[in-house]
């Protein structure tokens, strides 16, 4: 989907990177050693963002840190077009809004850093009906042609300061 719009298959990972997580920072080495491309092409794509205004910096020592600019006027439509792309909205609408006493859900892992690995972790948080979890996953991976890994656990084994680095996806 954003490949067709988008011919910069460098441009496609580096808004996947930073609009699925608005959290997320890199910088100009990290992203050519995560991408595996040239820091070149890295560059390129970070000057053409970064002057069209949907990417922030700062010097951190001697690097330079880039982040999603979240007062853009367009960060939430991008957002939103990443999270179609990556199948997030399938998730909230097929899974999320669909399980009974659910508290919190997370993405944890790959996803959580800004990194199309194609399998989709989440951690659920509340008192749900496991059965009817596996049918809903098994659905919602037709629609998004992703895999989808859930991990649940009740609301009073969770403890916040362990998923500091996941992403919040939805909440009571």
């Amino acid at each position: 989907m954003l490949e067709g719009l988008i011919t910069s298959k460098t441009r496609v990972k580096m808004l996947l990177k930073f609009f699925t997580n608005s959290n997320a920072t890199a910088y100009l080495r990290g992203l050519a050693g995560e991408f595996g491309e040239s820091t070149n092409s890295i560059r390129h794509e970070l000057n053409n963002l970064s002057k069209a205004g949907y990417l922030t910096s700062s010097e951190n020592g001697r690097t330079i840190e880039y982040r999603a600019n979240v007062h853009h006027p367009l960060y939430q439509e991008l957002k939103g077009l990443v999270h179609k792309y990556l199948g997030i909205d399938k998730i909230i609408e097929n899974i999320i809004h669909k399980l009974g006493d659910l508290k919190l859900a997370y993405i944890t892992g790959d996803y959580a850093k800004g990194k199309d690995s194609g399998v989709i972790e989440l951690l659920l948080v509340g008192d749900i009906d496991e059965q009817y979890l596996t049918n809903l996953v098994e659905k919602a991976k037709t629609l998004i042609h992703r895999d989808i890994q859930v991990s649940h656990i009740q609301a009073v084994e969770f403890r916040e300061e362990q998923f500091r680095d996941a992403l919040l996806l939805w909440q009571e």
